[in-house]
């Protein structure tokens, strides 16, 4: 299923899936990620457009297509 728009579930043994799931958590509890979902909570999200990190890392609010059409440049080679 290349390319499939659904998220699908890795198939991990038991013991592994535990193992990444603490990963997962440490990882989402982080001081930097947690000042990154803070900031994207502040900012907010709509529906209309898509926040758009610039090269300075700061947010910006761009449509749709262009943040995932890479700006006209598509997505192949990405």
């Amino acid at each position: 299923m290349k390319g499939t728009p659904f998220k699908l579930k890795q198939k991990l043994s038991p013991s592994a899936a535990k193992k990444k799931a603490a990963r997962d958590l440490a990882m989402a509890k982080t001081p930097a990620r947690k000042a990154k979902k803070a900031e994207n909570q502040r900012i907010g999200q709509r529906s209309d457009s898509d926040l758009h990190h610039n090269g300075s890392g700061a947010p910006i609010r761009v449509s749709i297509k262009n943040n995932r059409g890479n700006f006209g440049n598509g997505t192949k080679n990405e």
